[in-house]
């Protein structure tokens, strides 16, 4: 027995023995650690956080201004940590980073940690336009809603303006033979002396047709002529001050895709496209030139009929410059992938992009009498999201994003649906809402 426990007691100790050794010596096996959301973002600095690791002695830091750490913000590469956060300052404001963290004990190191991204906080008093450098950032007017709060909201944030209605063929050729340009060149002057850029919309469209060209008693030739007159006429007028047309707008119907049946379209039948087309860039060589269509980015069928007749004009050689997607939409619907789909037809033909007449519907359902805290960080979340959207695509793609209104009150979308909303980035004391800082953020790289 005594033998035994003495075999024993010298198993036990070489054991010990050979764990002591391996203990001294093995390197041992750190798991990455679990990075974590950041906290105090300020505008020049944050706090990165992970999760503690096992057996780790200390940590180290990346952190980069781009999501494959190409490159790194000085002093923040491989920085060595003690302990399971730091402070990462010098930074530039309105500007995403991302960061990394590995654990490390003595020689051995962990994989990285998941990426967490974040943006440094936009400046106290930053403005919309002084984050749209590469394009324009634009809203709509009336001939009489360009003084008072209305200019100042204007010139302090935009950089672009349309007309909401008032240069239209009904307005601006109300009768045969007599245009009137009142409201419109009341427009453009304003745009020229507050140095704004100006989309124009719409040269033809079959909801602002006046009456006499609706019962036009002349022959199909003598209404081309007159269409021809009028495009060129009102290009003309504007030439060098006006950068931009929607030639044609919503010329396809919803759902089959199939012409509207305009009074374009039955004195011309589908030619009136390409020939309103090529009329104004004779008139202008210079101006740029879009269609401009509703739903679609949910419309499938309607948003292959467009391109069919877009690559027609391409293969025609008859200019076009860009697609004006109209978002009328909700903050709820449609989904990003959807818009991002939508979007890549207009990129795959390089032409530009115009995310045109913005304004999301906050009350789709009419389920809300107010404005409630939840339903208004959900519109500045759609804000934020068409906002980065179209501030990621390529530049020489991009033309402009044109929010539809200013405030609430003001917006097409209550007499046109007939009940309470609130779609746009002011409420009717032209305070900036929750959206306009879901934009705000969303214009920032």
């Amino acid at each position: 027995m005594a033998l035994f426990k003495n075999i024993i007691g010298l198993i036990f100790l070489l054991l010990m023995q050979v764990s002591c050794s391996s203990d001294d010596n093995a390197t041992p096996s750190l798991s990455a650690p679990l990075a974590l959301n950041p906290s105090d973002i300020t505008q020049n600095s944050f706090v990165a956080n992970w999760a503690g690791v096992k057996d780790a002695q200390s940590y180290v830091l990346d952190v980069s201004s781009d999501i494959d750490f190409t490159s790194f913000v000085e002093g923040y590469q491989a920085l060595s940590v003690n302990g399971i956060y730091t402070v990462v300052d010098n930074l530039s404001p309105s500007t995403s980073y991302y960061y990394r963290v590995r654990a490390v004990n003595g020689t051995a190191e962990s994989s990285n940690s998941m990426v967490i991204s974040l943006t440094t906080e936009i400046p106290d008093g930053s403005v919309l336009k002084e984050l749209t450098q590469d394009f324009f950032i634009g809203t709509i007017v009336q001939s009489n809603r360009m003084t008072g709060m209305h200019h100042e909201v204007i010139n302090r944030e935009f950089s672009s303006i349309t007309a909401e209605y008032e240069m239209k063929m009904n307005i601006m050729y109300p009768s045969e033979g007599v245009y009137d340009w009142t409201a419109s060149d009341a427009i453009v002057n304003y745009a020229v002396e507050n140095k704004l850029n100006i989309h124009g919309h719409a040269l033809v469209w079959h909801n602002a047709t006046p009456n006499w060209v609706e019962n036009f008693s002349g022959t199909d030739a003598e209404f081309e002529t007159m269409l021809e007159e009028y495009v060129k006429t009102v290009v003309t007028r504007y030439k060098g001050k006006i950068t931009s047309w929607d030639v044609v707008n919503e010329a396809f119907n919803d759902g089959s895709g199939t012409y509207r049946n305009s009074v374009f379209y039955q004195r011309m039948g589908a030619s009136f496209i390409s020939k309103c087309f090529q009329w104004a860039r004779e008139a202008d060589p210079d101006v740029l030139l879009f269609y401009n269509d509703y739903n679609m980015c949910s419309d499938q069928t309607k948003r292959d009929a467009v391109f069919s007749m877009v690559d027609d004009l391409i293969s025609n050689s008859v200019a076009i410059d860009g697609v004006g997607y109209q978002m009328h939409i909700a903050y709820n619907w449609p989904a990003k992938k959807d818009i991002q789909d939508a979007t890549q037809d207009i990129l795959d033909r390089n032409l530009k992009v115009h995310y045109a007449e913005l304004d999301i519907r906050a009350n789709p359902n009419n389920d809300q009498s107010t404005l409630t805290d939840a339903r208004s960080l959900e519109l500045k979340t759609k804000y934020k999201e068409i906002a980065e959207l179209y501030t990621a695509l390529p530049t020489v793609n991009k033309y402009a994003l044109t929010i539809w209104g200013l405030k609430d009150n003001e917006s097409w979308l209550l007499d046109f649906h007939g009940h309470i909303d609130w779609p746009l980035l002011y409420n009717n004391n032209f305070e900036e809402k929750d959206a306009y800082y879901g934009v705000l953020e969303g214009l920032v790289k």
